[in-house]
This record gives structure tokens, C-alpha cells and sequence, in this order.
């Protein structure tokens, strides 16, 4: 048993070192760099600190001599770098996997995590006067003005203006990125670990998803806010763009759970739902109307009728 645990944790060691190094490969780093923190957080749950430490080691070092001889010393640094980025949300959701705390804890806490350490990269590259956020608006100016003059000519804002915003919306982008990363590192780490033996909890079938009323009232108040608001630079207006598109997407993921609890009261094929989930990704006019319905499946007892029914 503890030779194939061993053989386990070697593959997931080279399956490591070769994420990494593939981060220097387009286009194929848009699908590896997604997977770094899954190797890291399965060889955490499943060996001692000590051991633990052993194996990531020498992934570093492995990563770091090879990019050194095949390219420069400078990218061994960035991979390097760019691994002990992520490795304080893997100590705290590996933490809390061995703890068998609920998966929505794990979520938050990991997403919280990566969020501040995002922050926190942003406040220390402005002291070093990096100014990530100049160098993010030329990036956009200069990709916008490489599209065809016709594309450019139908925008329907200036060009200031756009730049503005999208920077405006950058909490939002970290917000979603930070997210997306974790979820996609729970869920591909916890299939690892169940079929390695171990018992990690799941999330709850997406039936029985359900938003705290209060995010109702924020929702409300924050269209409401949208009708008065008008000056583009004050902090409500920074505000507003980036919490309204978070709470619809909340909403339009609660219909979507909403669907799901319908199909499963009704004993339904689960075609209903999988249609909501299409329309959501290639009919956008539905977005808003998937959202309303979100509303009112937090806001009124809808559920609870169709059960008594």
C-alpha cells in the first residue's frame, strides 16, 4: 500500500512539473495553467507536512533547472514564482479537505484567499512602481486599435471612455478569476482524493441551491442606485459596475437551480434545465430574464408550493 501511494505521489510530482513547464507553450497553457493547483493540493492532503514539502521542493527545483537550460534563468524564476503564488489557497483548502469541512467553506475560503493575494499584488506592484493598471489601459488601447476600421467605427462609446470602464471593472475580473480557479481546483482535487480513499464532502446538488434572501434587497438596491448614478468616475458608480453583474449571474445561476428542482419534483427529463443552461450561454437576452426568475425563486416561497402540490 505505501509503495503505490509513493508511485501515486510521483506521477502527481512530474504531472506538476509538467504543468508548469507548459505554462511557456501556447495555446496550450489556456487549459494547463487552470490545473496548477490540483497536483500540489492532492500531494498536500495525502502526505505529511514534511513529506509534502519534499516532493514540492523538488518540483521547484526540477521546473526551474530545466526552463533555466532550455530558455533562461529569469522564466525558471517566473514558474517559480508563479507556484508559491498559488500555494497559500492549496495550504488552506487542503487544510479544510482534511478537516472534512463543508465544500462551500473550502470555496470561500480558497476564493478569499486567492482574491487578497491578487490585491495584495497589486498594492506592492504600484510601491515598486510597476503601475500594473497604466500598463492594463495601454494594453487595451493598443489591442483595440489593432481591430479593422470598421470594427472600430461602430463601438458605440469612445475609446477613453471603454478603457476607462473595463478598469473600473478590474475587481470584477479578479472576482471571476479568483472564482473560477478555485472551483475548478475543487472539483477536479476532490475527484482525485475520493478515488485515492479519501472523504471529501461534495456540494450539494445544484436542486438545493439557494441565495440568502438579503442578496434580494442588494440586488433591488443596486438597480435602483444604476437609475440615479451618472457620474462614471464617483465610487458608487465603481461600485455598482461591479457588484450588478455579479448578483445577475448569482440570479441566473439560482433559476438555473430553480429548473433543476422542478425537473427532479416532477420526475422530468433533465433536457428542461440543460435547454436553460444553452440559452444562458448563447442567447444573452435571456441572461436578465434568468436572473428575475433567480429573484423570485429566493424571494417568495415558490419551492415550498410545489412540494405542498
Amino acid at each position: 500500500m505505501e509503495g503505490t501511494t509513493k508511485s501515486r505521489m510521483l506521477g502527481w510530482s512530474i504531472a506538476y512539473i509538467v504543468l508548469l513547464l507548459s505554462i511557456i507553450l501556447p495555446p496550450i497553457n489556456l487549459i494547463t495553467a487552470c490545473l496548477l493547483m490540483v497536483p500540489v493540493l492532492v500531494m498536500y492532503v495525502k502526505l505529511r507536512t514534511q513529506r509534502f514539502l519534499i516532493h514540492y521542493i523538488a518540483c521547484l527545483a526540477v521546473v526551474y533547472v530545466l526552463s533555466s537550460m532550455l530558455l533562461a534563468g529569469w522564466v525558471g524564476a517566473i514558474m517559480v514564482s508563479i507556484s508559491l503564488f498559488f500555494l497559500p489557497p492549496v495550504i488552506q483548502m487542503g487544510n479544510l479537505f482534511k478537516k472534512r469541512a463543508p465544500a462551500r467553506m473550502v470555496l470561500t475560503v480558497g476564493t478569499v484567499t486567492l482574491l487578497a493575494e491578487l490585491l495584495l499584488s497589486l498594492i506592492v506592484s504600484n510601491m515598486l512602481g510597476l503601475e500594473p493598471v497604466s500598463k492594463m489601459k495601454q494594453f487595451m488601447i493598443d489591442s483595440v486599435q489593432t481591430l479593422p476600421a470598421q470594427l472600430q467605427s461602430v463601438m458605440a462609446i469612445d475609446l477613453d471612455t471603454l478603457v476607462q470602464l473595463m478598469v473600473q471593472m478590474l475587481p470584477l475580473y479578479m472576482i471571476g478569476f479568483s472564482l473560477f480557479y478555485v472551483v475548478i481546483s475543487h472539483w477536479l482535487a476532490r475527484k482525485a482524493l475520493v478515488r485515492s480513499g479519501e472523504s471529501i464532502p461534495a456540494f450539494k446538488p445544484i436542486r438545493d441551491w439557494m441565495l440568502p434572501k438579503s442578496f434580494v434587497w442588494f440586488y433591488l438596491i443596486a438597480l435602483i442606485l444604476e437609475m440615479f448614478v451618472r457620474d462614471s468616475k464617483s465610487i458608487v458608480f465603481t461600485m455598482l459596475l461591479n457588484l450588478l453583474p455579479l448578483l445577475t449571474a448569482a440570479f441566473a445561476l439560482q433559476a438555473l437551480s430553480f429548473l433543476f428542482y422542478i425537473a427532479h419534483v416532477n420526475r422530468w427529463n433533465k433536457v428542461v434545465p440543460i435547454i436553460g443552461i444553452l440559452l444562458l450561454l448563447f442567447f444573452p437576452p435571456a441572461y436578465f430574464l434568468f436572473s428575475l426568475l433567480g429573484v423570485f425563486d429566493v424571494a417568495f416561497p415558490i419551492r415550498d408550493r410545489l412540494t405542498r402540490k
